[in-house]
């Protein structure tokens, strides 16, 4: 360390001070347009085709906007494969969504699910219409697992 003075570490921790921003700003993530005071970001996957777990991933989205309030969380619900079941519009949990809808949870459907489901059955499912489609449901969840969100998969 020959060479080193106090003004080199003063330089140094400068640099680094004035670098605190930048990585700071990084690591916060932008404010969501619909959710601008969202303090908490959730996003529940949503992949079987099965009634205890559409109910468990309702009830967590549900149980979340109780205990944030719908202002303070962005919770999103990204349904892929069979678990797009929950989005069709004879689902016995139809209702439950829709609410949860109704109160800015949001609830994506993928696309390339759909349109397998159309080339293998001849019929593109019905899907109750507050569901919002997204081209690749997993290329979703990690888009917004990069923009903050936490997965959380019930």
């Amino acid at each position: 360390m020959r060479g080193v003075t106090r003004r080199h570490v003063g330089i140094a921790l400068g640099a680094v001070v004035a670098a605190l921003p930048a990585v700071t700003a990084m690591a916060q993530p932008k404010p969501l347009p619909d959710k601008p005071f969202a303090e908490h970001r959730v996003v529940l996957q949503l992949s079987d085709s099965d009634a205890k777990k559409e109910s468990l991933v309702i009830s967590v989205a549900n149980n979340l906007i109780k205990a944030y309030g719908p202002d303070a969380i962005a919770v999103e619900v990204v349904a892929f494969g069979p678990g797009i079941d929950v989005l069709r519009t004879g689902n016995a949990n139809r209702a439950r969504v829709e609410s949860l809808i109704s109160q800015g949870v949001t609830f994506d459907v993928c696309v390339n699910t759909l349109d397998t489901i159309e080339r293998e059955t001849g019929k593109r499912p019905d899907i109750i219409p507050g569901a919002i489609p997204v081209q690749v449901g997993v290329g979703h969840i990690l888009s917004l697992v990069e923009n903050g969100f936490t997965l959380v998969r019930p």
